[in-house]
């Protein structure tokens, strides 16, 4: 396994309601809960989940690390930014931190607005800001034990070996 953050015994970090990261499985009729309003006419929940295969490799597990105030906080302001763009009802995100096992939950977003199309365009747009902007980083373990960090938008290097994001675990240098 990756090994374990200096965080790990801390509790939830719970920013506002409907946003935190939380150490638990995602709570995702919470999340559906948090956002439910007679207001809303469609209702969306996102469940991102490990996958057991990523690029022809086979994966055990994933292990999240994050800077829990700035990933907070940005997720607040992501939040907050979804609900003034797409005109949402409400808004809840819940991000896993610590280690998640293939088909277990990593990341939830529940949406809702006066109409479907609102909320499920809020809730695209938040997941990919979210991969993009939230300091939170994952470590991928593979079946062979083999570890590696993982940034969704870096692209791999000829060798197959992610280049890593500037500051993330593993890294030396400048912050990202």
């Amino acid at each position: 396994m990756c090994p374990e953050p200096a965080s790990a015994s801390r509790p939830v970090a719970m920013a506002s309601p409907g946003v935190a990261l939380v150490r638990r499985p995602i709570d995702t009729a919470g999340l559906l809960r948090a956002v439910a309003s007679p207001s809303a006419g469609g209702n969306v929940l996102f469940v991102g989940t490990t996958r057991g295969v990523t690029d022809g490799v086979g994966t055990r597990s994933l292990d999240y690390e994050a800077h829990e105030p700035l990933a907070t906080a940005a997720l607040v302001r992501l939040a907050a930014e979804a609900i003034a763009r797409f005109g949402l009802v409400a808004c809840a995100v819940e991000h896993r931190l610590g280690v998640v096992a293939v088909g277990e939950s990593s990341v939830g977003i529940a949406t809702s607005a006066a109409h479907r199309a609102d909320a499920f365009a809020a809730a695209e747009w938040l997941m990919a800001r979210i991969k993009r902007e939230v300091p939170i980083w994952k470590c991928e373990e593979g079946l062979d034990g083999s570890r590696r960090w993982v940034h969704p938008d870096i692209p791999a290097a000829g060798d197959g070996v992610p280049t890593p994001v500037a500051g993330s675990p593993g890294t030396r240098g400048a912050a990202r």
